[in-house]
This record gives structure tokens, C-alpha cells and sequence, in this order.
């Protein structure tokens, strides 16, 4: 967790979803599997927080957006990068073990 919060995630309370941890950074969330022991295990697909969702990215022939139920919106290039950055240390922060 400490590696995590040095790269800026933070942890949401999600009392009804027991089977994965919520992270979140900078409006972006991704779930990540919670072990039998706790600790963490894979992360699914990041996406944008919306309010009760997480919008996922997108291609469609308009370009990227963001999409979940009753939610679709364009997606800007700095969303874009934004994104994959945050999945890029999210990676690493689980592939890595602290030191």
C-alpha cells in the first residue's frame, strides 16, 4: 500500500464490493482483486469515475470516449494519456514489490 500512495492512488471505501479493492487517482479507478490474505492481486481495466460507474475508454468513429450506463462523453487527449499513465503505475506499483 505505501508504494501505491507514493505514486498518489488512494484507496475509496467500497463496503459493498468485498472481493476487490477500489483505487483512484485523479478522477481515474480501476478495481483490483483483493487476495484471501488481503493483500493485492490483478487490477481490471481503468476507466473514469462517474457518479455510481466507471466509465471506460472507448473507440468509436468519432474518436475516444468514455462510456458506462447512461453515461457518453468525449474523451480529451490529455484524459487519454492521463489514463494510460495512471494504468501504467497502477502496473507497476502491483508488479513491484515495495522496498
Amino acid at each position: 500500500m505505501e508504494r501505491l500512495a507514493r505514486a498518489g492512488f488512494q484507496l475509496l471505501p467500497a463496503l459493498q464490493i468485498t472481493s476487490h479493492y477500489v483505487l483512484e487517482r485523479d478522477g481515474f479507478v480501476a478495481l483490483v482483486e483483493r487476495l484471501p490474505d488481503g493483500s493485492f492481486g490483478q487490477s481490471g481495466a481503468p476507466g473514469l469515475l462517474t457518479e455510481g460507474a466507471i466509465a471506460q475508454l472507448v473507440w468509436k468513429k468519432e474518436g475516444p470516449r468514455f462510456v458506462a450506463k447512461g453515461f457518453n462523453r468525449p474523451a480529451t487527449t490529455d484524459q487519454v494519456e492521463s489514463l494510460r499513465r495512471f494504468h501504467a503505475d497502477l502496473s507497476d506499483c502491483l508488479l513491484t514489490p515495495d522496498s
